[in-house]
């Protein structure tokens, strides 16, 4: 064998070598990652962070509280972790929803609103222990409660006294039991009810726009009762300065009260002169009272035999026209 040969096959002797030992590298690497995978996904090791707590149940049926911030380790067989609870402000929308819903208020009118409830855990043995699902029975009580309240409201209460309504239901919320004798809900859940905040009171669309119509007719009537009361204040005041005119008329001439119908006799014909000496044109109609509102009066037109042609005396003058 020459040396070229030799040379040759120590190559492939050192290549084989370092193809396998890279083979072994990646499937010792790849065995390992999916070791660590395995007992992550298992969460054998699982961490608890800030402001989190886990409910570990045990093998014997125990369930137990993990609050302590770190690494733990659990064995996976043994062990079973529950529920992840954050121990920080959590918010809680009425009908599990940031979206208005349809409440019925008193007098059944329907009237669409939305809420929310700011709340943090503050026993975790009462929340994730002694209740199954404690977020799905929180929701069907905080519903509930607000929906018992608004719906004992009438509509105009709603919309008008929301400051009020808004602390009636924190209050309800946070100190009165849930049924007569029971538990309020922070004793219930062992929770704090932070803060309730009513978002949205609206009407519906055709409620809304019936509203509209109803206020729009009121300013009407209002500016109608307006105008009669300045109408009716201006008709005291003229009728006050007619009554003293005449009292000072009679007190001038010194008449008693007998002599009122001579008096309004007068005062009557001198109101009909004062139209005929307005009538200058010859018009039928007058205004008997110099206002914008009186209101006209028409008078027959006179009826008189004009001659047809103008009659002239000897002297060549024009006669007057005989009645």
């Amino acid at each position: 064998m020459t040396q070229e040969a030799q040379s040759s096959m120590l190559h492939r002797a050192r290549l084989k070598a370092l193809f396998k030992r890279i083979i072994v590298t990646i499937f010792i690497f790849v065995l390992c990652y999916s070791a660590i995978a395995m007992v992550y996904a298992s969460k054998t090791f699982y961490k608890v962070r800030q402001n989190y707590a886990f409910i570990l149940e045990t093998l014997s049926g125990e369930r137990k509280a993990v609050s302590r911030v770190g690494w733990h380790i659990r064995l996976p067989i043994f062990t079973k972790l529950e529920l992840e609870v954050p121990l920080m402000n959590q918010e809680l929308h009425l009908g599990n929803s940031i979206e208005p819903k349809r409440i019925m208020s008193r007098g059944n009118v329907a009237l669409w609103t939305s809420a929310m409830l700011t709340y943090r855990i503050r026993d975790l043995h009462r929340w994730g222990i002694e209740n199954r699902s404690p977020l799905t029975l929180l929701q069907t009580d905080f519903d509930g409660i607000v929906k018992d309240v608004m719906q004992g409201e009438t509509i105009n209460e709603l919309i008008s006294d929301r400051v009020r309504i808004k602390e009636q239901i924190y209050r309800t919320l946070k100190d009165t039991p849930i049924n007569e004798g029971g538990l309020t809900l922070e004793e219930k859940y062992g929770i704090e009810v932070i803060s309730f905040v009513l978002r949205d009171t609206r009407y519906g669309e055709k409620l809304a726009a019936a509203s509209e119509e109803k206020k729009r007719r009121e300013l009407i009537a209002e500016a109608e009762n307006y105008a009669a009361d300045l109408e009716a204040s201006r008709t005291r005041k003229l009728y006050a300065a007619y009554s003293e005119s005449i009292q000072q008329m009679r007190q001038s001439l010194g008449i008693s009260s007998a002599n009122d119908p001579s008096l309004f006799d007068f005062l009557n014909q001198q109101k009909w002169a004062a139209a005929y000496e307005k009538n200058q044109q010859g018009q039928n109609t007058f205004v008997l009272n110099n206002t914008a509102t009186a209101v006209p009066v028409t008078l027959p037109s006179a009826v008189t035999s004009m001659p047809q042609a103008a009659e002239e005396d000897p002297r060549g003058l024009p006669y007057a026209p005989k009645p």
